[in-house]
């Protein structure tokens, strides 16, 4: 491997299938992990990460079997080992920290009582100290302050990268030998994102655990890996030492992921991946990856390539044009995105003053004011709490506690969205965050994106589907669409009906709350671009409630920066990102994950 040091993890073959199938979802997985060492384990949605990280724990979900292969954790074979002996090794040798603390952790049961927990399940652990001085060495080891007032808390009484941290003090705290971490950080914003992987370092380096992290955000990866694995379709197309991997890339998969990544300090075009990957278990002959690739040849559709060593670090790729691939300049290509200053002194659009915001009693926003110019988009940049969801919902009514003003070309608008006209809730439209929440499941995609025209204007049926059809179009779909249900649709697609859905009632303004945090960077690259042509074609102004920098440097002309409910600064996006004058700022852009990447 790449390390001198005897291997805490080995993966050897490993194949699994749909059950009582010969339909593997993923298949010739080989890889190893060093003591203290980090391996990010990355893909689009549907690659197989998840289901080959869970084997790692000698698990299968609901409806696969691990049909063959080894996994070994300190030369101890987890396959095929006796469901009781897998228990006692979880948790104790190998740990396993969720995506969604809040699904993972007992909302009856306050911290501190699930903490003590794992030392009733696992009392070896605690050999030479008490269970109160090792829950404080681990709430103090992954950055908790008010170590009392945490273990009394219940799990809803924390914010989001409290509870996060929380799980990794549970994984942590029986000394395991290999941690495995299923996205940790998604949904994050990147100041709780850095103390989360900052706390995921030390502890693998202080504590020599070797750590399989899962993750869509190769940013992220970046940032603490040593290793990464590539996975398309089930398989591992690429693996090597990370920081080699992102400079030059040998599949055309990892470059093309690597292209799809917006980049905090160089606002150049996005290029997504055309097309979709294959369904699992339904990988075609030859290359899975060649309908999608730019550089497949007939020779790719034979067979699936065998693994070829790159270089003379022991980097793997499974593709037959891996030099020329290489010796590609990763960056250069894509084009770099001009924002223009804003010209004249017009009347803004969007005018927020002075805005104050509460929740109950709560207090949320003060003193909130900025204008939001035609045909610009303004993005507001915060950590979570910041208030940033709560402004969004108060400018489209969805929230009315609030006092100070909010016009739209010169008039103010009422607080309660049953109050405003039917021409002003036209004029704004909100994107929601999730795409797989904001649609109603038992709508067809053509009854989902009517349903504002239905509502906001008198029009004949057939003008409706006229209107209905180039709503989509704009959102780069088609009238097959119509028919057809969110189940069956993927997150880009659902993110790309909830926009027409948007669109369809021709708003002046499009606030989107957080509209790519929940996509694979591919797809998010694809929605940023087609925001950014609604926004030059349509003459749409935005709205951008994100906590990603590297997002608001590809799209947003202005920037509003929110903390605890405060303005601390807003200007132009270039001399916002480029030259920040306020500590925070400067602070916010310092926690960005960031790719060492060759231009």
């Amino acid at each position: 491997m790449f390390t001198a040091e005897t291997p805490m993890l080995v993966v050897e073959q490993l194949r699994i299938v749909m059950t009582g199938t010969e339909l593997d979802v993923v298949d010739e997985l080989s890889f190893t992990v060093a003591p203290g060492e980090v391996m990010g384990l990355v893909g689009e949605s549907g690659s197989g990460k998840t289901t080959a990280a869970l084997a790692l724990l000698g698990h299968a979900r609901r409806g696969l079997t691990i049909d063959s292969g080894s996994v070994k954790l300190e030369g101890r074979e987890l396959i095929g080992l006796a469901d009781a002996e897998l228990q006692r090794m979880r948790g104790a040798s190998i740990a396993y920290v969720a995506q969604d603390p809040t699904s993972a952790l007992n909302p009856a049961l306050k911290i501190g009582t699930q903490l003590r927990e794992i030392f009733d399940a696992h009392p070896g652990a605690l050999v030479g100290t008490s269970v109160k001085d090792r829950i404080a060495q681990l709430l103090a080891d992954v950055r908790l302050d008010g170590i009392d007032a945490v273990l009394k808390a219940y799990p809803h009484q924390l914010s989001g990268g409290q509870q996060q941290r929380v799980m990794l003090a549970m994984a942590f705290a029986c000394r395991p030998k290999l941690i495995v971490l299923d996205e940790p950080t998604t949904g994050l914003d990147v100041v709780t994102q850095r103390h989360v992987l900052d706390s995921i370092r030390n502890l693998c380096q202080t504590y020599s655990v070797g750590a399989v992290y899962v993750s869509h955000d190769l940013a992220v990866v970046a940032d603490i890996a040593d290793t990464i694995g590539v996975m398309y379709a089930g398989r591992l197309v690429e693996l090597g030492p990370a920081a080699r991997t992102f400079q030059s890339p040998a599949h055309p998969y990892t470059r093309g992921l690597i292209r799809a990544i917006p980049d905090p300090s160089r606002a150049h075009v996005l290029e997504g991946i055309e097309g979709q990957p294959p369904r699992p278990g339904r990988r075609p002959h030859g290359c899975s990856f060649a309908a999608r690739c730019e550089f497949a040849i007939d020779e790719c559709r034979e067979e699936f390539p065998a693994e070829r060593t790159v270089d003379d670090t022991g980097r793997s790729a499974r593709c037959i044009r891996f030099a020329e691939v290489t010796r590609l300049p990763l960056l250069g290509a894509l084009a770099v995105r001009e924002h223009p200053p804003r010209a004249g002194e017009e009347r803004p659009l969007l005018a927020v003053s002075e805005l104050d915001a509460v929740h109950g009693s709560k207090p949320i926003l003060h003193d909130v004011s900025f204008d939001v110019f035609a045909q610009r988009c303004v993005a507001v940049v915060g950590e979570s709490g910041a208030g940033k969801t709560t402004m969004a919902r108060s400018i489209v009514g969805l929230h009315n506690q609030w006092t100070g003003s909010i016009s739209l070309d010169g008039h103010d608008l009422p607080r309660d969205r049953r109050k405003r006209t039917a021409g002003d809730i036209r004029a704004i439209q909100y994107v929601f965050q999730n795409p797989y929440t904001s649609l109603n499941p038992r709508k067809t995609i053509g009854r989902l994106v009517e349903q504002p025209l239905r509502q906001l204007a008198r029009m004949p049926a057939t003008e409706r589907e006229e209107r209905v059809v180039a709503a989509l179009r704009d959102a780069a779909l088609d009238a097959t669409y119509l028919n057809r249900y969110p189940d069956q649709l993927s997150g880009g697609e659902r993110q790309r009906v909830a926009i027409a859905r948007a669109l369809v009632v021709e708003p002046r303004l499009l606030v989107c709350d957080e509209p790519t945090s929940a996509l694979d960077v591919s797809v998010q690259a694809a929605i940023i671009e087609l925001l950014h042509r609604l926004k030059v074609e349509r003459g749409l102004t935005l709205v951008l409630i994100t906590h990603n920098l590297a997002v608001v440097r590809s799209l947003a002309d202005d920037v509003v920066i929110l903390r605890n409910g405060f303005v601390v600064e807003q200007g132009s996006g270039s001399d916002i990102l480029d030259r920040p004058q306020s500590d925070y700022a400067q602070q916010l852009l310092l926690d960005v994950p960031s790719m060492p990447l060759a231009l």
